[in-house]
């Protein structure tokens, strides 16, 4: 196994933290009455998810990742970004004068799986969520940004994350020693068509209804996953022959 690059990955998330330019929530929209009635709920949802819900790992052997050394700070990063996006969907759903979600069957759902078959599983669904949630993101910018631009600058903020969220991901699994081989990449790839599914299921109406198509949308999904597979396995080729800089490097197992 070699190692992360703790010194990396602490100030990422540190950085990333600063120049934060907050929404103009005042700002008018082009958006038609139709449109924000369709947008509200899926925001609302993503709200719910992203921090309104339990904004951690979940999983009942949470602590055989957490325990690693600097694992929880780097975990309490993550999820601290992922709470700011839950303060931005609400900060949103209040402009469009909707209401909150305080919960939804396939929150409760991907919850109660997350808990129950471990973290390892849990890691690969939240890996998985990101990919989904970002082309969710890029989706209602392209569509609805230049009708919003208060959507725009949102989903500019989150894609900025997630888009981190998965190279942190990429880089913890490169260093793991694992091959990702043709069985995994096959389960991976089924894993996430079932995420985005999911995702469609709850959201296509938002994006359809902002121009969005449901042939985009799993294109975008095939995608996220196909260059997150190549790329990580190109990623762990190159770990694989790197010399290591034992003084700020930490190991973290892929479970």
């Amino acid at each position: 196994m070699k190692y992360m690059n703790l010194t990396r990955w602490l100030a990422h998330f540190r950085n990333n933290q600063r120049d934060r330019v907050e929404p103009d929530w005042n700002a008018p929209t082009k958006l038609s009455a139709d449109q924000i009635a369709a947008l509200v709920p899926s925001l609302a949802q993503f709200e719910l998810g992203d921090g309104g819900g339990p904004c951690y790992l979940t999983a009942w052997n949470r602590e055989r990742f957490l325990s690693q050394p600097h694992a929880r700070e780097l975990v309490d990063l993550w999820f601290k970004e992922e709470a700011e996006h839950s303060r931005l969907l609400g900060d949103a759903v209040r402009k469009f004068k909707g209401k909150r979600v305080e919960s939804h069957w396939s929150f409760s759902v991907f919850c109660g799986v997350r808990k129950w078959l471990g973290v390892g599983f849990e890691l690969r669904a939240l890996i998985l969520t990101e990919i989904v949630s970002n082309v969710y993101y890029q989706m209602m910018l392209k569509h609805g940004g230049e009708k919003d631009e208060t959507i725009a600058q949102m989903c500019r903020l989150v894609i900025r994350d997630e888009t981190g969220h998965i190279a942190f991901h990429k880089d913890r699994m490169a260093r793991s020693g694992n091959r990702f081989g043709i069985v995994w990449a096959g389960i991976f790839n089924l894993m996430g068509l079932a995420a985005g599914t999911m995702l469609w299921i709850n959201h296509g109406k938002a994006i359809r209804a902002l121009g969005g198509k449901n042939s985009e949308f799993y294109q975008e999904i095939w995608h996220g996953m196909d260059v997150f597979i190549s790329t990580l396995r190109k990623r762990r080729n190159e770990y694989r022959n790197a010399p290591e800089q034992q003084n700020t490097l930490i190991k973290l197992r892929q479970l």
